[in-house]
């Protein structure tokens, strides 16, 4: 019965659009050639038949409906018709209207060459790249429910225009969530949402719209060790990076001289790991109050702890002098672009002109289901089972490592996503190549250090960064074989030792 009233209705709904007549679009200003409107009304009536954008037998809007929409007058349309009925593209009959003419033979499309896909680029068997989690334990019935209660809850004016700083709700949501979680001391006002940190580095290094410097200027001291990619985001921008130099304590603040800003990663040092020393800490700060400095944090895998004490953002010990900036691409995933930054209350206006009233932000429904996902505990619930599952991953590599290859050392380990392998000396880039022949993919540690860093300072080493996070957990086993199965040998003394 229900199916029978559907297609009642869809019949009915066809024919009403059949009476009424197709609405068409022409756009008379591509119609090129002599004659006025009328002329180039015709023309471009012709082409849609030629083309089969009109397909045979499509009902055309009647006279005056169409010159409503064009803004031509009545008679300018009734004349094109009747001459395209004269050359026998279109037909009229009484109570019929105008309609396009069925033709014997439809109009032939030009025979295309068909074309070739590209070949699909083999993947690695096994990938066990940083920066990525388990694509899948995305929680997506957690994910969906979120979604529906924000869109049932959202208010009308959610679908208007928006605000660049990002829908308070989310930003709600995120100043209890971080106070609470990793320290971090602020107010709604002061958050912007973003889409990653590489958007924020971006807005607060990129020239804003009238060609001048953004919210920052270099030169900018960055940690030795660091992605290339956001070197070279900074380098495109006209931002010189300056390499601080590395310790097992971290960055080495204390050779801060000149520069204006400084970029960290303090809860858990990206790729080498450890967290930065508490007198460090301190220690930036008071570079930055007495500089006139300010520091970047980059929180990008802070809830990521196994052996260790949480460590608190740098935010808190000096709100005025810390831009930190988060996202959830560790922690959920990188393909929902969210992220933001908490900044002093003085950088907030300039980051906003930065941002633009038209800028292209964040999908405001993903904002909301973020902010729904965070206050009903969801996101606590997900990032504490994540956080359980990757430390498991991490005791089976250091298990493997020890029963495999006991002469690999094993460090960076108490949080975070990945780990970094040190190798015997001169072996990084024959193994990097030996694990690409064997479908493993990894990055060497050589791919992360700063083309400007001294040796002297911070002496490079060999080994590689292992993701513990990116494969799924039926393949997580066979990739740590291959992985041990591709590291070389330990190193034979020499005679006489």
């Amino acid at each position: 019965m229900a199916d029978s009233w559907v297609n009642s209705r869809v019949n009915s709904w066809v024919d009403s659009a059949r009476r009424i007549g197709a609405d068409l679009h022409l756009d008379l200003s591509e119609s090129s050639g002599p004659g006025g409107r009328r002329a180039a009304l015709t023309r471009a009536l012709r082409d849609a038949v030629r083309s089969g954008r009109l397909a045979p037998g499509t009902r055309l809007p009647p006279y005056r409906s169409l010159a409503a929409d064009l803004g031509v007058a009545r008679n300018t349309v009734a004349d094109a018709y009747a001459e395209l009925v004269a050359e026998g593209w279109l037909t009229a009959r009484q109570g019929s209207g105008t309609r396009v003419a069925e033709r014997a033979e439809p109009l032939r499309r030009a025979e295309r060459v068909p074309r070739k896909a590209p070949p699909r680029a083999r993947g690695p068997r096994h990938d066990l790249r940083q920066g990525t989690p388990d694509a899948s334990t995305f929680p997506r019935a957690a994910w969906l429910a979120s979604c529906r209660r924000a869109l049932q809850q959202a208010p009308n004016e959610v679908f208007g225009p928006g605000d660049p700083a990002g829908r308070i709700e989310l930003r709600e949501a995120l100043t209890e969530y971080l106070a609470r979680a990793r320290g971090v001391r602020t107010e709604p006002d002061r958050i912007v949402i973003c889409s990653g940190f590489a958007h924020a580095l971006r807005l607060l290094f990129g020239q804003d719209r009238s060609g001048g410097g953004g919210v920052l200027r270099g030169p900018l001291a960055v940690e030795a060790y660091g992605l290339s990619f956001h070197r070279e985001l900074l380098a495109a921008a006209g931002v010189r990076t300056v390499p601080l130099p590395l310790d097992e304590d971290g960055a080495r603040v204390d050779r801060l001289a000149r520069e204006r800003a400084v970029l960290l990663t303090p809860a858990h040092q990206f790729p080498t790991g450890g967290p930065l020393h508490p007198e460090r800490r301190a220690a930036v700060i008071d570079w930055a109050r007495a500089r006139g400095g300010v520091v970047l944090e980059d929180d990008y895998d802070g809830e990521f702890r196994y052996d260790r004490k949480p460590v608190g953002a740098v935010q808190g010990l000096d709100p005025e002098r810390v831009i930190f900036i988060g996202s959830v691409s560790k922690s959920l995933s990188p393909a929902l672009r969210l992220g933001w930054m908490v900044l002093p209350e003085g950088y907030v206006g300039d980051v906003l002109a930065a941002k633009g009233e038209r800028e292209a932000w964040v999908s405001v429904l993903d904002q909301l289901s973020l902010a729904d996902f965070i206050v009903s505990g969801a996101y606590d619930r997900h990032v504490r089972r994540m956080r359980q599952r990757y430390r498991s991953r991490r005791d089976r590599l250091v298990a493997a490592l020890a029963g495999h290859a006991p002469h690999v050392e094993v460090t960076g380990v108490a949080a975070g996503l990945h780990a970094v392998l040190r190798l015997p000396p001169g072996t990084e880039r024959s193994t990097v190549k030996a694990a690409t022949w064997q479908g493993v993919a990894l990055d060497g540690l050589a791919e992360f250090r700063h083309p400007d860093a001294p040796e002297e300072d911070t002496p490079a080493r060999d080994g590689i960064v292992v993701g513990c996070a990116t494969p799924s957990e039926h393949a997580y086993g066979a990739a740590l074989e291959a992985l041990c199965g591709v590291l070389p040998p330990a190193e034979e003394p020499t005679p006489g030792e």
